[in-house]
């Protein structure tokens, strides 16, 4: 088990939290302010138990440049906002310069402040020791509370923990606790929904997937490519053509494990990338060759929604269809629906499923949503995070 900081005395100390703060903007507002909501009951633990609070983040890629476009000042007034109280912030290209030790060493317990974007210099992703001391020298204890970075060996979430004992804050706490548990003490029949595009970007996943669950179900694009490797024609359908024998491949393992790999039995098919497209719902071995799968088909929602009745723990990274357009969206929201209603831990691997999840309003159903899809690829996979890693155990 890793720290948190319910471990440490942290009242009247100097705490520097690494936050996720990389929320989308448009025209200088933040359009979605998730990511800050999911900080707030590690933030206000330390507001409450006397903390002095020095946050970080990073915003997009300015690739190691102060470009202002980016910059954490609409986070700071949202913060303010969201906290009921002040957050100091000093924009500064340097992140850290004497203006900003200045106002750190003044800070009273209870008291919080925002850095501003760590990405604005370079040394940051290339994980810089002077970099790292440089914000370690803010703080007594470094707090990891960004998950969707965590996966990332940079200066502000694993080399800082070189100068400063490392906790966990309530997020990294929950993402670890789920995560890691389903992968490696699952409550069974464990099951496995794996959706998106590319096999290629899920290979590591399926494989380490393989040897953990009861049943394996395949979505989204990335079914076209197991189709081919069938020896099924596809049409205009997305192909990942690099990895049709590996696809093949990765069916034998499963059938030779004994874990139940089920790919689609049908599929909605449409004339063009398009929503107002002409449609068709075939089965998987009779997909036109002018037409391309957008969606698993209502035979293969039933298939799906058997194999999910008995599950005690599902884990589900990646659409079935493309959800973005209502007519190919059916799948997905099927697939949410049968878990927003199952008595099964349901863990959503963050990205394109956390969002569909979202925009069907089912969100709230799931036992947990990660908020970091690459990071919680990785974790899935069975590798050790950089910025979980340096987090000391109890």
């Amino acid at each position: 088990m890793k720290k948190t900081i319910k471990d440490i005395d942290v009242k009247g100390k100097r705490v520097v939290v690494r936050c996720d703060f990389n929320v989308p903007m448009q025209d200088g507002a933040i359009t979605d302010d998730n990511r800050i909501v999911a900080a707030l009951p590690t933030i206000k633990y330390l507001v409450e138990n006397g903390a002095k609070i020095v946050l970080m983040s990073h915003m997009g890629r300015p690739k190691g440049e102060p470009k202002m476009e980016f910059t954490l000042a609409p986070v700071a007034k949202r913060l303010e906002e969201l906290l009921g109280q002040p957050v100091k912030f000093i924009s500064c290209p340097e992140v850290v310069n004497d203006e900003v030790k200045e106002a750190v060493a003044t800070l009273a317990d209870g008291e919080v402040m925002l850095l501003e974007n760590v990405r604005f210099r370079k040394e940051e992703t290339d994980n810089d020791a002077g970099f790292a001391k440089e914000l370690a020298s803010l703080g007594e204890i470094f707090v990891q509370e960004a998950f969707g970075t965590a996966h990332r060996a940079h200066a502000s979430t694993a080399g800082i923990a070189d100068y400063l004992p490392a906790v966990s804050g309530f997020l990294i706490e929950k993402e670890v606790k789920f995560l890691g548990s389903a992968v490696e003490n699952p409550e069974r029949p464990f099951v496995a929904i794996m959706g998106g595009a590319k096999v290629g970007d899920k290979i590591p996943v399926i494989e380490n997937l393989l040897q953990k669950v009861d049943t394996l179900i395949i979505g989204g694009g990335m079914a076209y490519t197991f189709f081919k490797s069938m020896g099924l024609e596809i049409g205009k359908s997305i192909l990942d053509a690099d990895n049709i024998e590996l696809a093949g491949k990765l069916l034998e393992k499963a059938e030779a494990m004994g874990v139940k790999m089920l790919i689609p039995v049908d599929t909605v098919c449409a004339a063009d990338f398009d929503n107002d497209a002409e449609t068709l719902i075939c089965d998987r071995d009779a997909i036109p060759a002018d037409m391309e799968g957008l969606d698993i088909g209502p035979k293969t929602v039933e298939l799906y929604k058997e194999a999910l009745k008995d599950a005690k723990t599902i884990v589900w990274n990646g659409p079935m269809g493309v959800f973005e357009m209502p007519n190919f969206a059916k799948g997905t929201k099927a697939i949410a629906e049968i878990l927003a209603e199952s008595d099964a831990i349901t863990i959503i691997g963050g990205g394109d499923s956390a969002a569909a999840a979202e925009q069907f309003g089912l969100a709230d159903k799931m036992t947990h949503i990660s908020t970091g899809g690459g990071a919680s690829l990785e974790f899935l996979e069975g590798k050790v995070l950089p910025g979980i890693a340096v987090i000391e155990d109890k």
